[in-house]
């Protein structure tokens, strides 16, 4: 298809400021609709949920409604769909819960790719139980993370393995499939961090393998929650902390007190408008994703290679984004000079490309970086060729500067 980034952008309020933004890995800009179903939901009656009341009613359905934009969205069971505060701490509560069958002996795998998000909930909550951490490494000049980097740290003892669908620091996109396939022929389940893979590509959690899989509405366009996709029967088997008088059902034993109604309206909405990005494509909102995270990906890619092209002509700039599979997340330094020397100049401009490690803090100092990373611009389905030349114009002037 030929994708109408024009009319995409025509659906941001934010976008009129005539910002140019890179920043959508740490959050997008929100469209329209979704701003919309969350201030008409929370205009609207509502109480806890049941179905006696219309209150009531309205509150269970905007539940339900959300699991199931969710399972399209991910291609998972609505039953198995938890919803929390963020990413971060669904990851904290599983990995308390998991943890409670762990002991001395049994071993942990953390990749040095990931976000901390899903590294230190893993690595505080093997310590407790007096398991063991294994790191699998990625390699620094290529940025590339491979399942035989994964299997070189598995044993017989691994009870689970943590890793990335995506570097939100480089773009990194491992192989999850046959990093599952290793840990499970290890006995291990696999805990997938989607957060960054979600917003770039369509998402298939029974194909990718993962056990467990987290990602975060406000960074595909939506509100600011997290959640996490398992299959039901294995969230059956898990007993987290809950209260006494709280249901014992799933997914709702793993939901702490009353969920946001707001936000998952406005996450429905956010799966509605990705759905709705290829308008040529038909059938189920499942199968309208599917296409139109296709479309995103494609022309994703092709402006991330406009970009590259304008970087290497620039001076003195390495880019640490090499992995072949990766999104279109590029992590900049420049020799002798700060990136947050950059990040003000650019931001003076009107260009909004943050300078940091950005929670990955592992894969920063692995890099060489320390704990200061680098600029990183990221690109968004309502990014530009103009905003690619804000960006690159603007680092050319601050180089020269």
């Amino acid at each position: 298809m030929s994708y109408d980034v024009a009319a995409v952008r025509a659906q941001f309020p934010a976008l009129k400021a005539g910002t140019a933004h890179f920043d959508g890995p740490g959050g997008s800009q929100v469209p329209e609709p979704v701003a919309r179903a969350v201030a008409d939901l929370l205009m609207s009656p509502i109480a806890n949920r049941g179905r006696v009341t219309a209150a009531e009613r309205l509150a269970d359905d905007t539940v339900l409604e959300a699991r199931r934009a969710i399972g399209d969205l991910l291609g998972a069971d609505p039953r198995g769909i938890v919803f929390g505060r963020s990413a971060t701490q669904l990851t904290f509560d599983l990995a308390r819960t998991l943890a409670a069958g762990w002991g001395p002996g049994d071993e942990v795998v953390v990749s040095r790719l990931d976000h901390d998000a899903n590294i230190r909930p893993w690595v505080i909550a093997a310590e407790r139980a007096g398991a063991t951490v294994r790191w699998a490494a990625f390699d620094p000049a290529t940025g590339e993370l491979t399942a035989d980097d994964v299997a070189a740290v598995l044993t017989d003892r691994t009870k689970l393995v943590a890793v990335t669908g995506a570097s939100n620091l480089i773009g990194t996109r491992p192989p999850v499939a046959e990093i599952a396939a290793r840990a499970h022929a290890a006995g291990a389940l696999l805990a997938v961090d989607g957060v960054h893979l979600t917003a770039h590509a369509p998402i298939d959690v029974a194909a990718l393998g993962a056990d467990f899989f987290t990602c975060s509405p406000y960074k595909f366009l939506g509100p600011h929650c997290g959640v996490l996709a398992a299959d039901p029967a294995l969230l059956a088997r898990l007993a987290p902390d809950k209260l006494l008088p709280s249901t014992d059902e799933v997914p709702e034993r793993f939901e702490l007190g009353t969920l946001p109604y707001e936000l998952m309206a406005g996450t429905t909405a956010a799966v509605e408008f990705l759905a709705g990005l290829d308008p040529a494509a038909t059938g189920s909102r499942r199968e309208r994703v599917l296409a139109s995270m296709a479309a995103v990906e494609a022309y994703e890619d092709g402006l991330r290679a406009d970009l590259e092209a304008g970087l290497a002509a620039l001076p003195a700039v390495t880019l640490w984004s090499r992995a072949a599979h990766r999104t279109p997340t590029l992590l900049l330094t420049f020799d002798g000079r700060d990136a947050a020397d950059a990040y003000r100049f650019l931001a003076q401009r009107g260009v909004n490309a943050p300078a940091g490690s950005f929670y990955a803090i592992e894969a920063s100092r692995w890099l060489g970086l320390g704990d200061t990373g680098g600029l990183r611009a990221g690109l968004a389905p309502y990014s530009d060729a103009d905003d690619v030349e804000r960006l690159v114009t603007g680092l050319r002037e601050w180089l020269a500067s």
